[in-house]
């Protein structure tokens, strides 16, 4: 059930986007399949014998789990919008409540004497228990790093149904058939939600804070769960303290000829400290902006006072679903700055993502992504790799020893149609002091490897930032 779970997130997150609701809406449907199955399956086992019924749940659970991807795509094919999140709830709904029901029948074969009620039922209770975390261990650690979507949940089918015809095979056998059915049976934990102090606002997705810079009066520092987010000054737009907003200006400078007006969408708002810039030094300029967080907007605009201008336009919303909705070569930059934590949100890296970004470029637009990552950048090599199979050209710009290898921290990625002048860009770095170089061509595909190309079936990207996914 939690293999389930985890791995649903997964499937809906390119259709519904990786949002709070989306992990309500699974959580609430595993749940109440949790609830059904459990009832259903109790009173079932009072008018069935129990040994008869395990086998056929595992089995046909097993088949049901293992058609999940195939339901949830064939209905995203559609474009029904109600036939998508149907197939989505009954995905969840009929393998969670068929496999929650063999704990009730599984007790009924075990308990043989009201006296040792209470042994019973914690016994079951505490392998039940086993179960979930080693559901949710071995998918978040192992498998997701190293197995599709589809992989993962036709293989669950499978190991399902084959445990079907091992319990039937056994028999049930009472006490000893109980148990053993006990034993395959994967069941939900419970999920506990540690929310970190020293808040100046908590929203539905962050811990939020505001610093003042010591070494700038009118500096602020956005943290959200502790970590560095945005800088912003509040009188200067053209202030940009971190260097990786250096190097993406350094890219635009390069570009685009000096005081141009662009049209740039922002997948991630943060302090909005690039549509400010643009809004400044460029005027005439847009920027769309998709924040998904209201709360980070609402901070923005109240603690930070920040003016939007007729220039900026703030949405609240997930950026991969804003991306379908918006025109073809509508725009000159792409800007991906979105994160949750230190991750970029999965669904945003992936070659269908990167393939929606394309479409809304024009023909000269390019495309800068941020993106953090240590040990052996196995995650920044993926998403170089991935941007490459739709740019015909792809820039790295980051601090030597991370381009070398033996560091981590802020990378730049730039994709576009025509190539970025490389002699240019390097003034440009220098100019501004980031001591960045950067990485293009030859040079960059024999330092990419033999990286994967993420999808929407395959994105370990959180196995791939850590040392555990490498």
């Amino acid at each position: 059930m939690l293999v389930v779970e985890i791995v649903a997130l997964r499937l809906l997150a390119p259709h519904y986007g990786l949002t709070l609701e989306t992990s309500t809406l699974v959580i609430g449907v595993a749940l109440t399949a949790i609830a059904v199955g459990s009832w259903a399956g109790g009173h079932a086992a009072d008018l069935v014998p129990a040994r008869r019924l395990i086998g056929p749940l595992l089995g046909i659970s097993g088949v049901a789990v293992a058609s999940t991807p195939f339901l949830v795509r064939g209905a995203a094919a559609t474009g029904e919008a109600g036939l998508l999140l149907l197939a989505a709830t009954l995905t969840l709904l009929v393998p969670g409540a068929l496999l929650s029901a063999v704990t009730p029948v599984a007790t009924k074969l075990r308990l043989t004497s009201l006296r040792e009620t209470g042994t019973v039922v914690g016994r079951l209770s505490a392998i039940g228990t086993v179960g979930a975390i080693a559901g949710t261990v071995v998918t978040g650690f192992v498998l997701i790093s190293r197995v599709s979507v589809t992989g993962i949940l036709v293989g669950l089918g499978i190991a399902l149904v084959l445990a079907s015809v091992l319990v039937q095979a056994l028999g049930g056998g009472g006490r000893r058939g109980g148990m053993r059915a006990a034993g395959v049976v994967v069941l939900a934990g419970a999920a506990s939600v540690v929310v970190p102090g020293g808040c100046d606002v908590e929203t539905n997705y962050h811990c939020l804070a505001v610093q003042v810079d010591p070494k700038r009066d009118t500096g602020r520092i956005l943290l959200l769960d502790g970590v560095r987010h945005s800088y912003v000054d509040l009188e200067d737009p053209t202030y940009l303290d971190f260097t990786y907003s250096q190097a993406m200006a350094s890219v635009i400078e390069t570009a685009f000829a000096p005081s141009e007006p662009v049209t740039a969408y922002h997948l991630g708002g943060g302090g909005l400290t690039i549509p400010r810039y643009l809004d400044e030094v460029r005027p005439g300029s847009s920027s769309l902006v998709s924040e998904i967080d209201a709360g980070v907007v609402q901070v923005d605009t109240e603690r930070l006072g920040l003016d939007l201008g007729d220039g900026i336009d703030v949405r609240v919303g997930d950026g991969r679903l804003m991306l379908d909705d918006l025109e073809t070569a509508k725009f000159d930059i792409v800007v991906g700055d979105a994160f949750g934590g230190v991750s970029v949100p999965w669904h945003l890296t992936t070659i269908e993502a990167v393939r929606a970004i394309r479409r809304v470029l024009n023909a000269d637009g390019i495309y800068l992504m941020n993106i953090i990552d240590h040990g052996r950048l196995a995650f920044v090599r993926a998403a170089i790799a991935t941007a490459a199979t739709e740019f015909d050209h792809v820039t790295l710009l980051a601090a030597p020893a991370a381009l070398a290898g033996e560091d981590g921290g802020n990378f730049v990625l730039v994709a576009s149609a025509a190539p970025v002048d490389s002699e240019t860009l390097t003034e440009r770095l220098t100019a501004r002091g980031t001591g960045w170089d950067h990485l293009t061509g030859a040079e960059l595909r024999a330092w990419i490897g033999d990286a994967p190309v993420l999808t929407d079936d395959f994105a370990p990207v959180d196995q791939l930032l850590t040392p555990y996914g490498n």
